[in-house]
């Protein structure tokens, strides 16, 4: 049976996933998720809180991003093995995976989201506790990323596949300071990729709706 991805494009965690469909060249179906009725309707039936993406590997519907990387580690292997055989370098890939869903990609998605609000129902207390989570963030990484080329010593995993977008969307919305040069080497490197980077220019053509304003670079 073949996979089919509910998804967007230029969704964060569309682009999660897409990378680790890429990366091993994982053949699927895209149902764009673009406003069309039936495509939004056989969504919602399948997934009635409505948050993309969704993979359906019949008979099989699986739900969040990490746990489609998840099962396709498990059911559609391929050369780039993304979650480790190893249980202490699969725990160390899993916590990394963590670490950019929650302190990357949340304070991310809430700057973003704040954007979206009316004027007058936007709170400043919100957005600056989240750059100061991301400033922490980076600062962190910047620090753990000095004597590696990927997220874990185990190579290009599931943990990469997390960071690509949350460290692409994140530095448009608070740029990672210039100081931090082992963060900023390795967003360099992860926009580099092969897989992510064609996640990312599959997603050019929707950057005008890109709350904040998309900035022209990358």
């Amino acid at each position: 049976m073949s996979l089919t991805l509910y998804a967007h494009p230029f969704s964060s965690y569309c682009q999660k996933v897409l990378t680790a469909l890429y990366e091993n060249a994982t053949p699927h179906t895209v149902r764009l998720l673009d406003g069309s009725d039936e495509v939004t309707l056989d969504f919602a039936q399948r997934w009635p809180l409505k948050r993309m993406p969704v993979l359906v590997d019949d008979p099989r519907t699986l739900m969040e991003a990490t746990i489609i990387i998840e099962h396709l580690s498990l059911h559609h292997p391929g050369p780039v093995r993304l979650i480790p055989t190893d249980p202490d370098a699969a725990l160390d890939v899993r916590f990394m995976d963590r670490f950019f869903d929650n302190y990357v990609m949340t304070p991310m998605q809430r700057i973003v989201g704040d954007y979206l609000r009316p004027a007058e129902q936007r709170d400043a207390r919100t957005v600056a506790d989240a750059k100061a989570l991301l400033d922490n963030a980076y600062r962190w990484l910047d620090q753990r990323m000095a004597d590696r080329e990927w997220a874990c010593t185990t190579g290009f995993s599931l943990a990469d596949c997390a960071a690509a977008p949350a460290m692409f969307y994140a530095d448009w919305v608070h740029p990672i300071d210039s100081r931090l040069g082992h963060a900023r080497a390795y967003r360099q490197l992860l926009l580099a990729r092969p897989s992510f980077a064609r996640a990312v220019d599959e997603a050019r053509p929707f950057r005008s709706f890109f709350p904040p304003g998309a900035p022209d670079r990358d």
